[in-house]
C-alpha cells in the first residue's frame, strides 16, 4: 500500500475506506444469514437466491481461485515471516529461471516450500478432527490478537511518529485534486487492505455446525469485523510511527523482509524482533488454518447437493470430517503457492471475490423485494446498492489496471462453465 501511494495519510485513508465497504457487505450477508442453516454459506445463499449455475460457480470459483488463493498467500506469509528472521535455503536455486505460462514457480523456492510444508500439516491436523481443528484455531486466535495488540503498543510507545492521527480534511482535498493521478494507485493499495479484512464470509461455511446460526452468524461477523477494523487501523497507525512509507516501500521491494518484523527491529532491538517474529508466524499459521478448516465444507455441501466431485462429499467414517474435500483443496492450494508470489494471489482473488461479494448484496435486495427476507437489516436498502455499485467499480478498475491477474481470476472462474454441465447431467 505504501510502494502504491508513497503517502501514510493516504494509506490509512485506504485502511478506512476499505474497512467500510467491507462493513456494508457484511451488513448485506448478515442479511442472507438468515436464510437457511445449511453448510456451505455464501454458496448455499446464492443456491437460494439465484438458482445452482450462480451457486456452483462461485463453489468453483472458490475451489479455482478465492479460498485457495487466499490459503496460498497466507501460507506463503508466513513462510516468508520465518524467512526474514532464520534465513532459508533456495532449495531450487539452480531452476529459478525456468519459467512456465509466463510464471518462475522455482524462483524463492526455500519460502514456496515451507508453505507447502505448512498447508500440508495443517491439513493433516483437520483431517483427524474438527475438535483438533478448532483447538489448534482458538490458541492461535488469542496468539493473533496478543500480537497484534504487541505491536500497537510496541509503535505507540516507542515510536517518534509519522502519521500520529488519522486522515484529515487535508488528505481528502488532496485526493480530491488529483483523483485522475491516484484512482489507479488508491484502488490498489484498497486490494491490499481489502485482502487483510477478507475472510468475514468464512464463519458461513461451517453454518451447519453452529448453534441457531440464524441468529448468531450475524452476530459474529458485524462484531467479528468490527473488532479486525479497528485492530488493522490501530497496527498501521503504529507502524507509521516508526516507519514511513517510503521505507515501508523498499521493504516491498526487497520481496523478503516483513514490516511487523522491522518495526519490532526498530523500536525494541533483537529481543522485541524474535517476540514479534514469531507472534506474526503464529498469526499468519492460524489464519491459514482457519481459512482451510473452514472452506472445505463449501466443497462437501456443493458435492451432497450433486454440483461438486462426490468424493468430496464424504465424511471420514472415523473422525467425521469433510477429508476428502480437504486432500483436494489441499493439492491445488500447493499448485497455487507455486503458481506466483503473494501479491499475485491476492490481487486475483480479491477480484474475483468482489464478483461474488456484490452478487451477494444485489441477492439481499432481490430476497427483501420477494419478502423472504423480512427481519431487519442495517442500512437497508441504501448501503446494499451503495456496495454493489461500488463492487462493479472495483472489478472494473481491477480488470483495467491488472489485466494479467484479472484474467487469470476470470479464466479460472470460466473453466466452472464445462464443468457445471458435466456435473449438473450426473
Amino acid at each position: 500500500m505504501s510502494a502504491a501511494l508513497m503517502d501514510d495519510r493516504l494509506v490509512l485513508l485506504a485502511w478506512l475506506v476499505a474497512g467500510m465497504f467491507t462493513m456494508f457487505g457484511v451488513f448485506s450477508y448478515a442479511g442472507l444469514a438468515t436464510l437457511t442453516s445449511e453448510a456451505g454459506g455464501q454458496m448455499e445463499y446464492f443456491r437460494l437466491v439465484y438458482g445452482r449455475f450462480w451457486a456452483f460457480l462461485y463453489g468453483w470459483a472458490s475451489f479455482a481461485v478465492i479460498q485457495t488463493a487466499s490459503i496460498a498467500s497466507i501460507a506463503y506469509v508466513f513462510a516468508e515471516s520465518v524467512n526474514s528472521v532464520l534465513p532459508l535455503p533456495d532449495w531450487l536455486a539452480a531452476c529459478d529461471s525456468i519459467r512456465l505460462f509466463g510464471l518462475t514457480p522455482f524462483a524463492n523456492s526455500g519460502v514456496k516450500l515451507l508453505a507447502v510444508a505448512t498447508i500440508l500439516i495443517l491439513t493433516l491436523i483437520n483431517y483427524f478432527g474438527v475438535e483438533e481443528g478448532g483447538w489448534l484455531n482458538n490458541v492461535l486466535t488469542l496468539a493473533k490478537v496478543t500480537g497484534i495488540i504487541m505491536l500497537i503498543w510496541m509503535g505507540f510507545h516507542y515510536g517518534q511518529g509519522t502519521a500520529d492521527q488519522a486522515p484529515g480534511v487535508e488528505t481528502a482535498r488532496h485526493l480530491s485534486r488529483n483523483w485522475n493521478d491516484l484512482m489507479g494507485p488508491f484502488f490498489l493499495a484498497l486490494l491490499s487492505a481489502f485482502w487483510a479484512f477478507d475472510g468475514w464470509i468464512n464463519v458461513t461455511f461451517i453454518t451447519g455446525e453452529i448453534r441457531s446460526p440464524q441468529r448468531n452468524i450475524p452476530i459474529a461477523i458485524i462484531a467479528g469485523t468490527a473488532v479486525v477494523m479497528l485492530l488493522y487501523y490501530l497496527v498501521n497507525m503504529a507502524f507509521f510511527r516508526v516507519m514511513g512509507p517510503e521505507e515501508m516501500a523498499a521493504i516491498h521491494t526487497a520481496g523478503d523482509r516483513v514490516v511487523g518484523v522491522e518495526v519490532a527491529l526498530r523500536a525494541m532491538g533483537p529481543g522485541g524482533l524474535w517476540a514479534i517474529a514469531v507472534l506474526i508466524m503464529l498469526c499468519t499459521l492460524g489464519a491459514t488454518n482457519a481459512s482451510l478448516m473452514s472452506t472445505a465444507r463449501i466443497y462437501y455441501r456443493m458435492a451432497n447437493t450433486g454440483l461438486f466431485f462426490k468424493a468430496a462429499g464424504q465424511a471420514h467414517p472415523r473422525f467425521q470430517t469433510p477429508h476428502k474435500a480437504l486432500l483436494m483443496q489441499m493439492v491445488w492450494s500447493v499448485i497455487l503457492v507455486f503458481s506466483g508470489t503473494f501479491d499475485q494471489l491476492t490481487d486475483m482473488l480479491i477480484f474475483a471475490s468482489f464478483i461474488f461479494y456484490g452478487s451477494g448484496a444485489l441477492g439481499l435486495l432481490i430476497m427483501k423485494r420477494r419478502r423472504v427476507i423480512v427481519s431487519r437489516v442495517i442500512g437497508y436498502p441504501v448501503l446494499p446498492v451503495v456496495f454493489v455499485l461500488f463492487c462493479i467499480l472495483l472489478v472494473g478498475n481491477t480488470l483495467i489496471s491488472m489485466p494479467h491477474e484479472s484474467l487469470t481470476g476470470l479464466g479460472l472462474i470460466a473453466l466452472g462453465v464445462p464443468l457445471y454441465a458435466y456435473f449438473n447431467k450426473e
